[in-house]
């Protein structure tokens, strides 16, 4: 039998690839950091064109490996579950919510795909969340991250618990947004298999 490597996540994948190449590009021109950062004002496109790019922008290699550990770890679940479009605009809407966060309220330049890590993980925690019912898992796992950053936050360690909780709080309302949609789709398959029963033999 053939093995072959297969590009099985296109858009994590390709989030991990351009976020290397961020990177690299940054450490090589640092002139182009301001182009990956996610500012508290908005002054010049490249404040703009931060709202969306500073998940792809990182302070250091192990920045960006603890980051994208998670991401491509969780990441491949998510997009098989979600879809690629379905996760990009996930993505896209995680950075935005953050920045525009960080616009309202913060006072610093934010970076760094934490909070799309944090995204992830509390949507993949709610995987089988349905229709009036929370799984115990979600709970603890928002217990976990979310009270962690929380007590984190008033420590001085130059890290952005604010994009981190913004990240989880948007993957808990994508969570439970998933799970309103598909309970009208199971019930449109439980009228079908009565309708089906009622059929002539």
């Amino acid at each position: 039998m053939k093995l072959r490597i297969t590009y099985n996540a296109p858009v994590v994948l390709t989030f991990a690839l351009a976020a290397v190449v961020a990177f690299i590009i940054t450490e090589a021109v640092p002139a182009t950091k301001e182009w990956f950062v996610s500012y508290p004002h908005l002054d010049g496109i490249h404040s703009y064109i931060g709202l969306f790019s500073h998940i792809l922008g990182h302070a250091s290699w192990e920045h960006l490996i603890s980051n994208f550990m998670l991401v491509l770890l969780i990441g491949p679940i998510l997009e098989e579950r979600h879809g690629s479009f379905g996760l990009l605009l996930m993505i896209l809407g995680t950075a935005l919510v953050t920045g525009l966060a960080n616009l309202a309220l913060g006072s610093n330049m934010v970076l760094g795909a934490s909070g799309v890590a944090f995204m992830m993980i509390l949507l993949a925690s709610m995987a089988n969340v349905r229709g009036g019912e929370i799984p115990l898992s979600f709970i603890a796992v928002a217990l976990i991250y979310m009270g962690g950053e929380v007590m984190r936050s008033f420590n001085n360690d130059q890290v952005s618990h604010m994009a981190h909780l913004v990240g989880g709080s948007v993957g808990a309302a994508f969570g439970f947004l998933g799970a309103r949609r598909k309970k009208p789709a199971a019930s449109k398959q439980a009228l079908k298999a009565v309708d089906m029963k009622k059929l002539p033999v």
